[in-house]
């Protein structure tokens, strides 16, 4: 889109229409370079109605403001508004051990440390020694552990620590590499040991240096803006330093997309099967195109390996389909792969509407990957909420621009989410029981279900953090914890921490709810549900009711006569809208911003009846 064409659009736009925001996305989403990013971040700043926005504080040893429209354009074309404090050029470390009133006022919920090598290598000499650099490097990652600590622990912040560019000119040459004191070794080291850090005390990483060997280190880093104004940033990367910190934010917010949807002929493999057969369709070993279709299809496998579901939608006889899977001896993908696999000659709007049914997730859990223009345009224009990338005509390329859209960026990765992918082709298998049941009680009764409980221990606490972060549906309060806030409620005895898996007869579900409650300030005689999660493939069991008995059981062993409970109503959230009434509670108050208060006499209380066994966790 041209500039002009953006300024007359965003000049017609009603900053005080109710879809304002959303029509902004919208602009957004088409072709926008970064004199279009400052014009949209000016709009952005002028709507009257926005969605609540995510806090970002960006604090740093170089020039930072040039990122600000970068960022937020990449996160309104996720439908997230993020409002950003850009600190004092090279004040990173007085913000954070002596916050300025203006960085306190804003009250960040993430903190973004986005620092210059030099800032901490400084000390390293070509002349220092292996053990001299080995401690000069450990010694700044202590330091940067300290800043994250005081950060967590002044502000309640996520931290996350942007990784190091290797902006020195070489010194050694192809010795580089071999001699650790090099400007380029000590960068790497540094790096690898940052990375380290920050997975043992969960903070994020905004890996730059990773991202800087796409495109060229020269795109990132432009020494003359360097000298000039202490950008490290090149304002020519903005942009894809803005879709970066995008996705961390995206993936952080539990909004990550869960499914690739794969289309078949001219994608998983070349040619039509329906027309040129089995023995004609091209994959394999031996030519350009068929090695391209090997290497979409080793890529989905690795996704589904690493927790991402698959599933199939393509206009075929479903027979001839399948036998792909089954008789073609190039096939990487298998039908034990695929969730839900479905070919038919219907519209594959309504197809993925299935899909995502089936799976019980939302549309915008989606990705449709397909060859076909004319099938991409279809779904984004009937389907605007699932993700279709624009993959072009070339198969070569279709992974490249898969992976570069960021739309399966892992927040954490647990042994949860390797098992995500078998989760939801048994619940696939769930939903085909569920068809063929005389009544409901008779499809759960059929389950064989077994809850496993118990309290949040050090072992659950990263994947019960995780589902607290990206749960929207069965969530009470939709609070967010962090994962040194759930461990503190499970080592406070007056507080219960609450976390249960389910398995059934088509396999386990693994951790799929966590409730945290605390006793009341003004009523020691009272419990309170701080917050209640679940999964959202567990739905239609009645696990809520079981859930239920064995909290009212723990709080009465703590001493409690009273459970409180509160709802706090939001856009995605209206499916427990009556939870608390189903299981007995009765309606207190309802505030002026509509937070509902829930409470239950625990004498009074009945337990109820499930089909569920439970086995507390040993």
């Amino acid at each position: 889109m041209s500039l002009n064409t953006l300024s007359q659009q965003l000049n017609s736009l009603d900053v005080e229409s109710d879809d304002a925001f959303s029509k902004l996305a919208n602009l957004a989403n088409q072709a926008v370079d970064y004199l279009g990013a400052i014009q949209i971040n000016r709009t952005i700043d002028r709507l009257v109605n926005k969605p609540n926005a995510v806090k970002l504080a960006v604090l740093s040893s170089a020039t930072c403001d040039h990122l600000v429209p970068g960022i937020r354009l990449a996160a309104l074309r996720r439908g997230l508004l993020i409002e950003i404090y850009c600190g004092q050029y090279g004040q990173y470390r007085h913000e954070i051990m002596q916050p300025p009133s203006s960085l306190r006022a804003f009250a960040p919920e993430y903190i973004l440390l986005s620092l210059h090598a030099d800032s901490l290598l400084g000390q390293i000499s070509p002349a220092s020694s292996p053990d001299e650099v080995d401690a000069i490097l450990n010694l700044q990652v202590e330091s940067l552990i300290q800043l994250w600590s005081q950060a967590k622990a002044n502000f309640g912040v996520s931290v996350v620590q942007q990784s190091f560019l290797d902006t020195a000119p070489p010194l050694f040459g192809n010795l580089d590499r071999m001699q650790s004191a090099s400007p380029f070794q000590r960068v790497q080291v540094l790096n690898q040991k940052l990375a380290e850090a920050a997975h043992r005390e969960q903070t994020g990483l905004l890996d730059v240096s990773k991202a800087s060997r796409q495109k060229g280190l020269t795109h990132w880093f432009d020494r003359a803006r360097w000298l000039q104004a202490k950008m490290e940033i090149a304002p020519a990367a903005a942009l894809d330093f803005g879709e970066l910190m995008a996705q961390y934010l995206n993936a952080q917010l539990g909004k990550a997309r869960k499914c690739l949807v794969l289309d078949l002929d001219n994608t998983l493999w070349g040619g039509v099967i329906g027309d040129d057969g089995l023995d004609g369709i091209i994959l394999g070993q031996g030519t350009a195109v068929g090695e391209a279709h090997l290497f979409i299809q080793s890529y989905a496998k690795s996704l589904k390996e690493r927790g991402i579901v698959l599933a199939v939608c393509s206009k075929n006889e479903e027979k001839i389909a399948r036998a792909a899977f089954t008789d073609h001896p190039d096939m990487v993908l298998s039908l034990d792969d695929i969730a839900v696999f479905i070919a038919n000659w219907q519209d594959k709007a309504v197809n993925l509407q299935t899909i995502a049914t089936t799976l019980n997730i939302g549309l915008a859990s989606l990705v449709f990957l397909d060859d076909n223009p004319a099938e991409r345009e279809r779904i984004r224009t009937a389907l605007p909420m699932v993700a279709v990338p624009e993959v072009g005509d070339d198969p070569t390329y279709f992974v490249d621009v898969l992976a570069g859209q960021g739309y399966f960026e892992a927040a954490t990765f647990t042994q949860e989410d390797m098992q995500r992918a078998a989760h939801y082709s048994a619940n696939s298998k769930r939903q085909m029981s569920m068809e063929t049941a005389v009544t409901i009680d008779d499809y759960l009764a059929d389950l064989s279900m077994q809850m496993m409980h118990g309290p949040v221990s050090q072992l659950e606490l990263p994947r019960a953090t995780q589902l607290m972060a990206k749960t929207n549906q069965f969530n009470t309060t939709t609070r967010r914890y962090s994962q040194e806030e759930i461990a503190a409620f499970a080592d406070d005895l007056s507080c219960i921490s609450f976390q249960a898996r389910l398995q059934d007869k088509f396999g386990d579900n693994g951790l799929v709810s966590v409730a945290l409650l605390a006793s009341s300030s003004a009523d020691s005689k009272t419990l309170v549900i701080e917050n209640w999660i679940m999964s959202c493939r567990v739905f239609g069991r009645n696990l809520e009711g079981a859930i239920m008995n064995l909290l009212v059981a723990q709080s009465l062993e703590l001493g409690a006569e009273h459970l409180r409970a509160e709802f706090i109503p939001t856009a995605k959230n209206g499916v427990i809208e009556n939870l608390f009434a189903t299981l007995g509670f009765h309606l207190q108050s309802t505030s002026t911003t509509e937070t509902q208060i829930w409470e239950i006499s625990l004498a009074d209380y009945q337990l109820i009846p499930t089909y569920i066994s439970v086995k507390e966790n040993t």
